[in-house]
């Protein structure tokens, strides 16, 4: 079977669980990684087996690389642009780690290059690719429970506070160079965390028939803002044109969790671990429960692999549904611009 080479620029968290992904995907390959940390460097290039000639001290060496068919983005936000744009410079196919962009502006510029050059582009929300909630889709799209009429979705943790202790918590200082807390970066809990239930939104409002899911009001917005200027926790309600509602919410200081609760006119949804492997499904109708779950235990990513490398094997330009195309993105940037400058 052939396979499809990756790299990797930015050897973050988010990379190397990643990377635990290709152990189980057979139609790809972790070819090259590039990081300006050499530890970083030698860690992956043991871990995963890595060719020392594809060990890149700096980016523009990986995206130089003929081998390489796919390049899987995981710096920091702020940087997320500039290297998609080399990306396509280069004619390499992407992935980019969520959020793909802070402005709106940048994701329809990369929208228009990314169509001139037929190339295939991702945003990285690898809980699309959960069997689960393909199953979610199922449901919905069978009317199983009536039409949806609402929803509501958390992506929230506390990681301000230390664990009490005598009933007293105590505050963690705040690195004010990290990711998460530095403005110049992209940091807050909106673009962190507050993504991934707006993308859920969309993805869910894309299934009702005949809904223009660009007509949309954004309304209850509420923001928090920590010492280094950043949100810590954030709310906000988007209303589409046929009365489907989703309220979301992401913090760094609430540990309220990630599940969503999804109303319809003859029961109702709750999603546990909304964003993770550990998913679980529970579907109400008449006072019946059921349950779903996953019966593979396997690393979230490697679906999200398999099926972006499948996508490029087949030579298309967007992963199939209900992977994030382009034009989602484009739309999910909007609305999380609009909640940051509210």
């Amino acid at each position: 079977m052939k396979k499809i080479n990756w790299g990797i620029i930015g050897l973050g968290n988010i990379a190397k669980s990643f990377s635990e992904g290709f152990f189980e995907a057979n139609n790809s390959k972790l070819l090259a990684v590039s990081s300006l940390n050499q530890q970083k460097q030698n860690f992956f290039k043991q871990k995963f087996k890595i060719d020392e000639k594809f060990i890149f001290k700096n980016y523009e060496d990986l995206l130089d690389c003929d081998d390489i068919d796919i390049v899987y983005v995981t710096l920091p936000n702020n940087f997320h642009y500039r290297w998609i744009d080399k990306c396509i410079e280069k004619n390499k196919n992407i992935l980019v780690e969520k959020p793909a962009f802070i402005y709106e502006e940048n994701a329809k510029n990369i929208y228009k290059k990314i169509q001139n050059k037929n190339l295939f582009f991702s945003e990285g929300y690898a809980y699309r690719f959960n069997p689960l909630i393909h199953k979610l889709i199922e449901i919905i799209k069978n009317e199983e429970l009536g039409k949806m009429i609402s929803m509501k979705s958390n992506f929230c943790k506390n990681i301000l506070t230390k664990k009490k202790f005598l009933f007293f918590e105590k505050k963690r200082k705040i690195d004010e160079n990290s990711r998460l807390f530095n403005k110049q970066l992209g940091g807050g809990c909106i673009l962190d965390l507050g993504c991934y239930p707006i993308s859920l939104t969309l993805l869910l409002a894309s299934l009702f028939r005949d809904l223009n899911i660009n007509n949309f009001k954004l309304k209850n917005i509420k923001k928090q803002i920590g010492i280094t200027n950043v949100e810590i926790d954030a709310e906000i309600e988007v209303i589409f044109e046929n009365g489907f509602t989703s309220k979301v919410k992401s913090s760094f200081i609430n540990p309220i969790g990630s599940d969503t609760i999804i109303l319809f006119e003859k029961g109702y949804i709750k999603i546990k671990n909304t964003w993770t492997g550990e998913t679980e499904i529970l579907k109400f109708k008449n006072g019946k429960k059921e349950l779903f779950k996953n019966n593979v235990n396997r690393n979230i990513y490697s679906y999200e692999i398999v099926e972006v490398s499948k996508s490029i094997l087949e030579n298309r330009n967007k992963p199939y549904f209900p992977g994030t195309n382009i034009n989602e993105t484009v739309l999910n940037t909007k609305i999380l611009e609009s909640w940051l400058n509210a």
